[in-house]
Parts: structure tokens; C-alpha cells; sequence
């Protein structure tokens, strides 16, 4: 046995025996990175680990993604496709909820046949696929892409899911939007596409508190704010809370909002209270 797996092992063990105290974690997220870059056998056993009796507390089991975009054969393939499906096929018998969480920028990542293959064959095991991208400049910046991309994910059986805010991270300075921006073009595509498709929730940063949706850019006793609210919080307490920023036509990012109205913004601190 390599020392690369023995280590693989180890770390399975560690979050087995994390996830064997802590029965109040239901959800688990493999991400990354991108983890349909592992090996099914890889992947495999971390998530046959997952399916003990043990850790029946466990419900759902998600995976995040791009592969469908880049890499489609990766779920239609003999060598490697055909094992993910058993693996996810093993997740719905033994009682979990299995989302393949994909990243679709652009409507054009929808067109090719054999990513709609794919798409089929990960909904036949049982499992779901919802889709979430950020707001990218020069790539999906305006309203008619989303509701292109929208409209077209509902017809393939995925669910529109997420509208990130751009992180602010890498070369972000010519990819970021503004968040005023953002907000428009969440409206404007919401309001043109069926009840089906107003499943995406937007936009919203994903931050170290926790998932931060703009519900607006409402004028309050005069003063013109940004509308928040806690999606999810690393403190459960705070989930659903509402707060406001001011108004800022530059701001690109949770950093550059500052508290309004007297309220108070969620911190590092609180979130791991």
C-alpha cells in the first residue's frame, strides 16, 4: 500500500470519527478543487464510508462541480463514467439524497450531446443536478444570458440553483461585477423566465460568514441601502438575518459594504460562536 493511500485512509478514518460525534451534521459536500478530478475508485472510498449504518444521520451527499462543462465524458465514459454512476447509484438505495452540484457559466456549456448524455445518465441513478455560477465579466454579465441559460437548464431536467457574486480571489479585477450590477442583472433575467426557473437565488456571496443574498436597493428613511440577508451562517443564529449596507455603486465585494441603518454585519468571530 502506497503512502498516498495510506494517507487517503487516514483521512477517511479522521472524518468518519468526526462525523460519528457530530450527529448533527446531515449534509456532506465534496468540493474542492473539483473532485471528478479523483478516480471513481478514489472518490469511491470516501463516500462508501459515508453509507454505514453508523452514519445514517448523513441525508445528503453533494458534489461540486465543473466536469459537465469541461469534461463530460468524464460521467459517460466505460473506465471511469461507469463506476460514478454505480457510486451514485449505491448513495440512493442506501436512503441518501445525492446532488451533483454543476457549474454552468454560459448556455453555450449546455449545447454539446455529450453532455446531455451525461446529464441523463447522472439522473437515471436517482441522483439530482442543480446548477449555480457566478456573474462573470465579459462572460455572462447581462440578463439575456441567464435567462437563456435558465430556460435551458429547466428543459434538461437541472435546477437553476445559485447566482454567485464573483469571489474576490486570483485575477478577479477583470472578471468582478459590481454588486449593484449584479443585483440589476439578477432582477432583470428573474422576472423573465417561468416560476420554474426563479429557483436561483441571487445574488449571493458565498463569504467566510456564511451565504449573503442582496434582496434589493431599497430607500429607507431616505437614505439608499443595500437589502441582506444571511442565507446560511456558520453561527446557525444568525441564518435569516436581515441587515443593510450602504448603498455603493463601486463596491464589488462583502468587504467593500459598510453597516447602515444602525445595523450590525455578521463577523469572523460570530460566525464561529
Amino acid at each position: 500500500m502506497g503512502s498516498e493511500t495510506r494517507q487517503a485512509l487516514s483521512d477517511i478514518d479522521t472524518m468518519v470519527a468526526y462525523l460519528r460525534h457530530h450527529t448533527e451534521v446531515t449534509d456532506v459536500v465534496f468540493t474542492g478543487g473539483d473532485p471528478m478530478i479523483m478516480r471513481t475508485e478514489v472518490l469511491g472510498r470516501w463516500v462508501d464510508a459515508l453509507l454505514t449504518p453508523e452514519l445514517e444521520h448523513i441525508r445528503s451527499i453533494r458534489f461540486g462541480t465543473k466536469a459537465l462543462s469541461y469534461q463530460p465524458s468524464r460521467f459517460t465514459n466505460e473506465c471511469e463514467g461507469d463506476p460514478l454512476m454505480q457510486l451514485f447509484s449505491r448513495c440512493v438505495e442506501a436512503g441518501r439524497h445525492v446532488a451533483v452540484m454543476a457549474h454552468f457559466s454560459h448556455p453555450r456549456e449546455l449545447s454539446t450531446a455529450v453532455m446531455r448524455r451525461a446529464l441523463r445518465r447522472i439522473t437515471t441513478t436517482g441522483a439530482i443536478v442543480r446548477a449555480q455560477a457566478p456573474v462573470i465579466a465579459h462572460v455572462n454579465d447581462d440578463a439575456a444570458t441567464w435567462v437563456c441559460m435558465w430556460q435551458r437548464l429547466v428543459e434538461l431536467g437541472v435546477i437553476p440553483y445559485y447566482m454567485f457574486v464573483e469571489r474576490d480571489t486570483g485575477a478577479h479585477n477583470y472578471f468582478e461585477v459590481p454588486l449593484v450590477r449584479a443585483l440589476g442583472i439578477y432582477s432583470d433575467a428573474v422576472h423573465r423566465v417561468s416560476g420554474l426557473a426563479r429557483s436561483a437565488r441571487g445574488p449571493v456571496m458565498s463569504t467566510h460568514e456564511g451565504k449573503i443574498v442582496i434582496d434589493g436597493a431599497p430607500k429607507i428613511m431616505g437614505t439608499k441601502v443595500f437589502a441582506l440577508r444571511m442565507l446560511q451562517a456558520r453561527n446557525p443564529h444568525d441564518t435569516g438575518r436581515q441587515f443593510f449596507a450602504h448603498y455603493d455603486q463601486t463596491a464589488c465585494w462583502w468587504d467593500g459594504l459598510r453597516p447602515a441603518l444602525g445595523t450590525t454585519f455578521p463577523t469572523r468571530s460570530s460566525a464561529l460562536t
